[in-house]
């Protein structure tokens, strides 16, 4: 045993652990500890402890020096690889890699897949002290230790933090060691994925806490070149672009920051080919990836950026809001305003991964959370009564901030908009499809629009106005029974959400809503698309409305003639 990492007690100290399902993956430079600290986690955890090396060994024959002597490094991590899959698809143990294991592009992929992976991370004067003197090492044997280990620490660093948990090893006891190498695991949740598996293009949407803190390890295996744009806005930037930079920086990822104003006012043609100058001129490739950071606005721009500059190039999502966590985030849409409306202007342009970190939500008003949660309803009405029966019985919850409520609500929802857009990616179904999606924005874009979007109606607050007009609507043609109109009136207000026009201090001109709706980008032939339902979960689209009845309903609403 090393003298540094000598036990201070015969009898380790008791460490609640949970059951071990999935096999527990050491990786780390020579030096760090992995057999000596794994072989004492693998006792608390009670499972079966395995070094690589030795089994690598085994299967070889001969020893690691030999191996690498006779057939080189070449030839050794070819072996090594396929050890460690055959280990990894065994039964469960704690597993101690060589240094050079996790390097492998194919292993790290198959630890991913079958078990949790922990970087033993130890400083370089420490290293190098416990290597002093060492035989054994065919890679020290090569020159001057210290300036051998940190040639490897340069270059296995970034990889090493792609690690699932990274734990901190000084000259600290085996115990002490092993035992936060434990608390970590208990304290480490896997993120919940749902697929977005489109006809030519598939990603992930990752759902949990603290992603921005270790955003480097999920993207640096799905980016083309380590080199990426971040867009955020200043309120985003305050709060997150810090932990964002440092994340991708741990990974290798050469990461520059544009921040642009908040607000909906980001999203104009100014502002956009403002950032694209900008852009262009601190020096961009075409395998650079653009990360938007931020709510909905930064979402989309980001977006518009990414599908426009150099003719596209890779995005990718971290929604920081709960409305752009459950829908903006989510489907590939892209665009910015013009004078005439809101998203005239846009593409579609699928990003490589979505980050939603649930923990971003805390720093959430009630206001912004109602204006997410607008959406999550919309996914209800649309998808059916267990959905929506979902949102009833939890969204009080959600609304006042519960962690566990707020992620739940993103995976529902997320997982409701990736099966609509699978189904019809570009919004081209003849009936229903992707702009059933539409359910309540032909009135709340033409609300937004009403208020200039400056800020005083947010869009997520217009959507659940919208949704009582879509139902209203759709109870005035005797599509659906009033019962419905009820259950959705009744689940608005009494969770103080905005449910009709009498919302609003001042009615409102029902003239200069149509005005906005006949500008429109689902206007066709000069007739408008109206998303209406028969009933929770059967929703279908229609351009057979005529406009004086919607101008009469509106009337009825509360708007002045």
């Amino acid at each position: 045993m090393m003298d540094h990492l000598a036990s201070t007690s015969d009898t380790p100290s008791p460490v609640s652990t949970p059951a071990q399902t999935e096999t527990i993956v050491l990786v780390g430079l020579m030096g760090a500890g992995k057999t000596t600290i794994g072989r004492r986690v693998a006792t608390r955890l009670d499972l079966p402890f395995v070094d690589a090396d030795v089994e690598i060994e085994r299967a070889a024959g001969c020893t690691i020096s030999e191996i690498f002597t006779r057939h080189g490094e070449p030839a050794f991590r070819d072996g090594e690889r396929r050890v460690i899959k055959r280990l990894l698809q065994g039964p469960p143990c704690v597993l101690a890699t060589g240094g050079g294991a996790f390097m492998d592009t194919q292993t790290r992929i198959l630890v991913r897949q079958h078990a949790r992976s922990v970087w033993l991370r130890c400083a370089l004067p420490v290293l190098a002290r416990r290597l002093s003197g060492r035989q054994g090492r065919p890679l020290l044997a090569q020159g001057d230790h210290k300036t051998i280990l940190a040639a490897l620490q340069a270059v296995r660093h970034p990889i090493y933090a792609e690690a699932d948990i990274i734990v901190d090893c000084g000259d600290d006891s085996v115990d002490t060691s092993a035992r936060r190498v434990l608390e970590a695991l208990e304290q480490h949740r896997h993120p919940v994925r749902v697929p977005v598996q489109l006809d030519t293009h598939r990603y992930d949407v990752t759902i949990g806490a603290d992603l921005i803190s270790r955003a480097g390890a999920f993207l640096a295996p799905v980016l083309p070149q380590k080199r990426a744009i971040v867009i955020t806005d200043r309120n985003v930037a305050a709060l997150h672009l810090p932990r964002l930079m440092t994340a991708l920086a741990e990974t290798g990822v050469e990461a520059r920051d544009f921040v642009v104003p908040g607000g909906e006012e980001s999203k104009s043609l100014a502002q956009y080919g403002a950032l694209i100058d900008d852009i262009i001129t601190a020096g961009i490739e075409r395998r650079t990836t653009v990360i938007g950071l931020g709510g909905g606005v930064v979402g989309d721009l980001a977006g518009f950026v990414a599908a426009t500059v150099l003719r596209g190039v890779p995005f990718v999502q971290i929604p920081t809001t709960l409305l752009a966590q459950v829908d903006s985030s989510v489907g590939g849409k892209t665009g910015i305003n013009a004078r005439s409306g809101k998203n005239l202007i846009g593409a579609f342009h699928q990003p490589l991964a979505v980050l939603a970190d649930s923990s971003a939500l805390a720093t959430l008003s009630r206001r912004e959370r109602v204006a997410g949660y607008a959406e999550i309803v919309k996914a209800g009405l649309i998808d059916g009564v267990e959905l929506f029966a979902w949102c009833e019985n939890h969204g009080a919850a959600v609304l006042s901030g519960d962690p566990a409520a707020l992620a739940e609500a993103v995976r529902r929802a997320c997982l409701f908009k990736a099966g609509v857009v699978q189904a019809d990616e570009r919004e081209q179904a003849a009936e229903g499809g992707r702009a059933l999606l539409n359910l309540g924005h032909t009135f709340a874009h033409a609300l937004e629009a009403s208020f200039g979007y400056d800020g005083r109606l947010l869009h997520g607050e217009a959507v659940s106005i919208g949704l009582h007009l879509a139902v209203g609507l759709s109870v005035r043609l005797g599509f659906c029974d009033a019962s419905v109109l009820l259950r959705l009136d009744s689940h608005l207000r009494t969770r103080a959400m905005p449910a009709g026009l009498d919302w609003f201090a001042d009615a409102l001109s029902a003239e200069e809503l149509l005005n906005h709706m006949a500008r429109d980008k689902k206007m066709r032939d000069g007739r408008l698309s109206f998303v209406l339902l028969r009933d929770i979960g059967d929703c279908f689209t229609t351009r057979d409305v005529p406009m004086e009845i919607v101008r009469d309903f509106l009337i009825r609403e509360g708007c002045r003639s």
